[in-house]
């Protein structure tokens, strides 16, 4: 494999808060979506890895569950995950929302300082969601998330419409040790196609249900199974709820909910695999799964 002789390669946790835009700006970067985004908090669960790849450097990025005070065994894991993305880092990249409420912010000051304390290798904050706040906002903003912690470089970005985005890649790239490729180039993440599917079902649950409804379910590949003379996949997938209740609104009317989020993840799922896709769906009771560490292990945590 052909290289620059000075290639530069690393792992960037990606960190902050529930909702701050983490996925939103993996997705961007890798050109497509491997991370789900909804506008509920704690949408992500796990560690997602995307790798970005430049002529002389390749970056890994860890998307990490958003940081919060854990009280479940799930919630608790989560947390567990994004902490220990922080180790294995060659760079912090501290995302926050610029648009949250002050006051919500200002009571949260001493659990983000507490996080930060944790970062011991070069550290960067990106300021996002500028695109919501006036010029005039942004430097006490800027200023109030350096008093929490020595921030190496400070960046305002949109990861939804994108500016900002290259300065801010520039600022990690030049952060980078130096390294060789870990990667193929045109390989963007090492999350498997069962494991984005299931994501994909999950996005379009929390999309679709309402208060404590997408926080108690989740989704279980059972089959997947790829027939190439028919240029088609066949995916069989279980949601997972804790109470007959929540089944009952996952399935909805006739069964309208569970076809509408169906129909919604199998236009994704088409997408993501490039063939057609025959997806079923099958919704069961699982009492207190957020609870059970043999569930949690099954669902790759």
């Amino acid at each position: 494999m052909n290289q620059p002789q000075q290639h530069h390669s690393g792992v960037v946790a990606v960190i902050g808060p529930p909702n701050a835009g983490k996925s939103t700006l993996l997705n961007r970067y890798l050109q497509q979506k491997i991370a789900i985004v909804t506008p509920l908090p704690q949408t992500t669960r796990n560690r997602i890895q995307g790798i970005v790849t430049g002529p002389d450097y390749q970056m890994i990025l860890l998307d990490t569950p958003g940081l919060h005070k854990a009280k479940e065994l799930l919630n608790r894991e989560m947390m567990r995950i994004a902490l220990e993305a922080l180790a294995e880092a060659d760079i912090a990249l501290f995302l926050a929302d610029a648009a949250a409420d002050a006051q919500k912010r200002e009571r949260r000051r001493a659990e983000y300082c507490g996080w930060l304390e944790q970062v011991s290798c070069p550290s960067v904050l990106a300021l996002n969601k500028i695109d919501l706040i006036s010029k005039d906002e942004l430097l006490p903003l800027i200023e109030w998330h350096r008093s929490l912690h020595p921030f190496n470089a400070v960046i305002p970005v949109s990861a939804l419409n994108g500016e900002g985005a290259d300065t801010l890649l520039h600022e990690l790239v030049s952060r980078l040790p130096e390294g060789p490729q870990y990667y193929p180039p045109d390989i963007p993440t090492d999350a498997t196609e069962r494991f984005i599917a299931a994501e994909l079902i999950r996005e379009k649950i929390f999309l679709r249900t309402k208060q404590e409804v997408p926080y108690s379910t989740s989704v279980m590949i059972d089959s997947f199974k790829e027939d190439d003379g028919a240029g088609k996949v066949e995916i069989h997938a279980s949601i997972l709820v804790e109470r007959d209740s929540q089944k009952g609104i996952i399935i909805g009317k006739n069964g309208a909910m569970l076809g509408d989020i169906r129909k919604a993840a199998t236009k994704e799922i088409e997408k993501l695999l490039g063939c057609a896709t025959q997806l079923r769906l099958f919704v069961k009771v699982r009492k207190n799964w957020t609870e059970n560490e043999q569930i949690l292990r099954e669902l790759g945590m």
